[in-house]
């Protein structure tokens, strides 16, 4: 286990290079996740790790590591792999301390991760399928250069490193209550939850994994490491790891008061709430946390704190979410109906659409469609409404003036 001694160290080093992120509040955010306005100061604060160097927590860690390397080991360079975080902050890392970095990644992994990972100077591979596959392919270019492998969790300098977030929330909230950490390989939570219960053991700590990667959540409440057979899978690619592994796992049996898991589903509308009450973007992983608030997965009562932890979210996949979201909470209504295949058919359902306010966002006119008879053209329509109510009122009315509605997922 780090100690105390080894977090300040870490710290003195990485507060150089790293921003002191902001803790920010919203009594919106707050309220949803069912904090009790009438008891003083209880609320969510909200750690904007998204803000950080290189968008992710990654930095402290990497940065600790190879601020440790000799003169030996950087003129050998180094070289890991990662879903995309870790890569960047070990490329940029890298940078600052003049050492070659060479980083393995997924061949799926982010676009947007991919760029910036090589935009801060290292040598990015693509290949393997998985996280894991791509370690392989990291060890094995180790094996052949001689560079320093450098983990993206399982080791006790990228722990002292992460921990220096936990000193700053510390400086945040010092009155803290509970902490939310999301969990993938486990070094967050280890170097965070040494940082917290070293100085306040009473502060409670939740750990949070995706349903789709759940291993951490399953051995804790086995008591020992369970084996995953199933391929992860989920939309929170940052947290996307098989298993923590024995030296993480120590702490989160140590340290970890529940361990919780969360939908997908949680996690984008998480991540829609966040965009659009605290105009913050932040990537799957790194709502993770406050998805388990908002859907009630955990109930905390005083000052909890929610890491998060990450903001390099590919754009077409935030695109995505946030139109599926959209439909999800009904404030876009996704419908296929029919019109007479005749000039002016696809003018009157737009004209009963615009006299309900509604706002059309796509229109696909498919005149050979199986789905309508003969003298009738398919129609698929995405509109923005204002909520349930209001879809109800435009279907309602399209219904009257003679076009069917169904609707679409």
């Amino acid at each position: 286990m780090i100690t105390n001694d080894e977090l300040q160290l870490a710290k003195s080093l990485v507060s150089t290079v790293v921003r002191h992120t902001p803790m920010m509040t919203s009594p919106t955010v707050s309220a949803l996740c069912g904090a009790d306005p009438s008891v003083l100061g209880e609320g969510i604060y909200l750690k904007a790790e998204t803000l950080q160097r290189t968008g992710s927590f990654k930095l402290r860690g990497a940065y600790y590591r190879l601020s440790k390397l000799s003169d030996d080991e950087r003129a050998r360079g180094v070289v890991t792999a990662s879903a995309g975080n870790h890569a960047q902050g070990v490329a940029l890392a890298a940078r600052l301390l003049g050492i070659p970095a060479t980083v393995y990644m997924p061949e799926m992994a982010s676009i947007a991760k991919v760029r910036a990972t090589r935009g801060y100077g290292a040598t990015a591979l693509l290949e393997g399928r998985t996280f894991d596959e791509a370690v392989i392919a990291a060890q094995a270019f180790q094996k052949r250069t001689g560079a320093v492998f450098v983990p993206a969790y399982d080791d006790d300098d990228i722990i002292a490193g992460q921990g220096t977030l936990g000193l700053e929330v510390l400086e945040d909230v010092p009155d803290i209550d509970n902490i939310v950490i999301p969990v993938g390989g486990g070094g967050l939570f280890s170097g965070v939850a040494s940082a917290i219960k070293g100085a306040k053991p009473h502060v409670r700590i939740v750990g949070v994994q995706a349903e789709g990667a759940d291993t951490a959540v399953r051995s804790f409440h086995a008591g020992k490491l369970v084996a995953r057979s199933a391929p992860v899978d989920t939309i929170c690619d940052g947290i996307a790891i098989k298993s923590p592994s024995p030296r993480t796992f120590e702490y989160i049996q140590r340290y970890a008061d529940e361990m919780v898991t969360v939908p997908d589903r949680a996690v984008s509308s998480a991540l829609l709430l966040l965009i659009e009450r605290m105009k913050l973007v932040v990537e799957p992983s790194g709502a993770a946390g406050l998805a388990a608030l908002l859907a009630h997965r955990t109930v905390l009562r005083g000052k909890t704190v929610v890491l998060l932890c990450g903001g390099n979210i590919d754009l077409k996949l935030l695109a995505d979410l946030i139109e599926r979201q959209m439909i999800i909470e009904e404030r876009y209504m996704h419908i296929f109906t029919a019109v007479a295949d005749k000039p002016g058919g696809l003018a009157g359902l737009l004209e009963v659409i615009a006299a309900q306010k509604g706002n059309i966002l796509t229109v696909n006119h498919d005149r050979i469609s199986a789905e309508t008879p003969l003298g009738w053209t398919g129609v698929e329509l995405l509109i923005e409404v204002r909520d349930k109510d209001h879809s109800e009122q435009v279907s309602r009315s399209l219904i009257t003036s003679g076009y069917p509605v169904t609707q679409m997922s």
